[in-house]
């Protein structure tokens, strides 16, 4: 543990390299209003803090820049700054505010925005299909034996599957099967179908309905719909990495550049989706070694407290962590509250802003 000194020092000097991307000398921590120190005992707590892995010293005679450990301390030790800035909150509150149909629209636009606000690399995990709600099931005859099923989620994924049917069922028989599958799955989701619901209907209908065998059949086919599908994953502002001095160098940006272009499923593999709350991984705690010059900074929305995407921003070790903390969890918040009042059980969400 520091002492209070070195934390104020420490803390110093991350705040000022953020913003200047130059490596900080003690006659400048000195002019801090804060600091109320003299240059040489500012000096002699820069060296201790070096030793201890907190501080690098690029140059002979240079001032210091923080360490990856520097970093990882100061965001441990972030206390409860000044209100998120009104221009953010505003920007947020426009994007929730908007009538959007689709829940992957939300998503998409808040990729957006949290890389105008934060004028880093922005990604958003779209919702999990399992999560989806069913919204409307059509069966449509292509011969004596198949049909085309198309279900539509309640978030506007349209799924299709070539489904088998018996010969046994009369012509008024798919019409009554689909009528019987809107009436029981309408606004279930998905996993419910997959696992109790399916259950539940195979029960109900032994016991009333004459065609049992072959609606069953026909659930059976349907569960496996959209077991496959990935979720969503869009990337807002990947090019404002460039902006930043320590990727001016191409060839050390260029893994990266590649490494947003190559799709979803590795896309999916920054963001973690699985642990509550706000995660910030600094440098070499990224596992892609194409991170390990970067933080990622990410949380995770839910419905009824169960994880169902995530967001997440990417940029230079050298970050406005207090910042991007603020606006990550407002988005998170709002997201959450947004997708559970279309999937969740009618709990409301907070915001908590």
């Amino acid at each position: 543990m520091l002492t209070p000194r070195q934390n104020l020092i420490l803390s110093a000097i991350v705040e000022n390299y953020v913003l200047s991307a130059e490596p900080v000398g003690s006659r400048t921590l000195s002019k801090r209003q804060e600091m109320q120190l003299s240059p040489a005992t500012i000096r002699n707590e820069m060296a201790d803090l070096e030793e201890l892995g907190y501080l690098d010293q690029p140059h002979t005679s240079a001032g210091r820049v923080p360490s990856q450990k520097g970093y990882r301390y100061y965001v441990d030790h972030l206390r409860a700054g000044a209100e998120m800035d009104p221009q953010a909150v505003a920007a947020l509150r426009e994007v929730f505010r908007r009538r959007m149909d689709e829940l992957e629209e939300i998503v998409q636009q808040t990729s957006l925005v949290l890389s105008q606000l934060t004028q880093y690399t922005a990604i958003a995990l779209g919702p999990q299909v399992h999560h989806e709600k069913i919204h409307h099931i059509q069966l449509i005859p292509i011969g004596s034996d198949k049909a085309v099923a198309i279900l539509v989620t309640d978030t506007g994924h349209v799924f299709n599957r070539q489904v088998q049917l018996s010969s046994n069922i009369p012509p008024d028989g798919v019409s009554h099967m689909v009528e019987v599958l809107n009436r029981r799955l309408h606004g279930v989701t998905m996993s419910r179908f997959r696992s109790s619901m399916y259950r539940e209907m195979a029960t109900e209908m032994a016991q009333t309905m004459e065609q049992y065998e072959d609606l069953i059949s026909l659930v059976d086919q349907l569960r496996s719909v959209g077991v496959e599908e990935n979720a969503r994953v869009f990337v807002g502002g990947a090019t404002n990495i460039l902006a930043q001095p320590e990727f001016r160098d191409i060839d050390k940006v260029r893994p990266l550049l590649e490494m947003l272009e190559q799709g979803e499923g590795t896309l999916q593999q920054v963001l973690t989706v699985d642990t509550p709350g706000i995660q910030v991984k600094i440098g070499m705690e990224n596992e892609n070694p194409t991170l390990q010059d970067c933080t990622v900074i990410s949380s995770v929305y839910t419905v009824d407290g169960v994880p169902v995407g995530g967001i997440g921003v990417i940029g230079p070790t050298r970050m406005q962590y207090r910042r991007v903390i603020q606006i990550i969890d407002y988005v998170t918040s709002a997201l959450t509250k947004a997708f559970t009042e279309r999937l969740g059980s009618g709990r409301e969400g907070g915001m908590g802003h």
